[in-house]
């Protein structure tokens, strides 16, 4: 669970509903809040009063008594987010999703952090700040997925339900024998969530879990709008050993194409 929360505030409406999102995890875990922006140095000094004022509004009317406000001034937003986690000890950060382009926080900004945040990215995308009840995970037999079911499970209050999901797309082969790969993959996945689940604390979400035969944006997508899931989670994973900094093209998707709030967990 959470115990100091950074959200970092760009101005727009989106960073509001991320910090009302912030708001709601720093009461439910009783956790300190720190709101950081960071000022454009290609802006007028009159800009940065009104964007400070912005801001003093939006603590105000948004945060939780204490909170603290950081405003620094820099070129690259996403590399004063990462000092400022490491320099703050903070163990989420949340962000609001872009669902246009906005130049001094653009998609490459984003991807920049989510390559090299060093604790779990909520990207907030819903208006809606009850604690969350339906989450989805996409797992699969790499350290990143468990690691991030297992921030899930301790993110979500017990009332919730967690579904970890496996999609499985076969090699080409008969019917009996995609039928054979499909037993097998099942049963791992079996052991996988009944080993997984000895390290999760006794209370908690209730976790379930499923294989799918398909693509795995395809039936994402589909139990995403069917089961109207409000959280999705995801391990950011590496394309190759030898490239551990690159965003996974999952991740990447859907941190760009938010169709709910997202937990990258690397």
């Amino acid at each position: 669970m959470p115990k100091h929360i950074l959200i970092a505030h760009d101005l727009r409406d989106t960073a509001d509903m991320a910090l009302c999102r912030a708001t709601q995890l720093a009461k439910q875990f009783k956790a300190k809040l720190t709101l950081l922006h960071v000022l454009d140095p290609s802006q007028s000094s009159q800009e940065h009063e009104q964007a400070k004022q912005a801001l003093d509004r939006s603590l105000t009317q948004y945060a939780p008594p204490g909170s603290e406000l950081l405003i620094r001034t820099g070129s690259k937003p996403s590399e004063m987010v990462l000092q400022q986690l490491h320099e703050s000890d903070c163990d989420l950060l949340v962000l609001g999703a872009h669902h246009q382009r906005h130049d001094f926080f653009s998609g490459t900004s984003l991807d920049r952090i989510a390559r090299n945040c060093p604790v779990p990215l909520l990207l907030v995308a819903r208006n809606d700040f009850k604690p969350y009840q339906r989450a989805l995970a996409a797992i699969d037999f790499s350290l990143c997925a468990c690691s991030a079911l297992g921030q899930a499970y301790r993110l979500l209050p017990e009332s919730a339900e967690l579904h970890a999901l496996h999609v499985f797309d076969p090699d080409k082969g008969t019917p009996k024998q995609i039928d054979t790969q499909l037993a097998t993959q099942k049963a791992l996945i079996d052991q996988l969530i009944l080993d997984e689940a000895q390290n999760l604390p006794a209370k908690g979400p209730t976790l379930s879990h499923s294989v799918q035969q398909g693509g795995i944006l395809r039936c994402l997508q589909a139990q995403l709008k069917n089961e109207q899931t409000e959280l999705l989670v995801l391990g950011s994973h590496g394309r190759s050993a030898l490239s551990q900094a690159l965003l996974g093209s999952l991740a990447q998707h859907f941190l760009h194409k938010a169709p709910c709030d997202i937990l990258v967990v690397r």
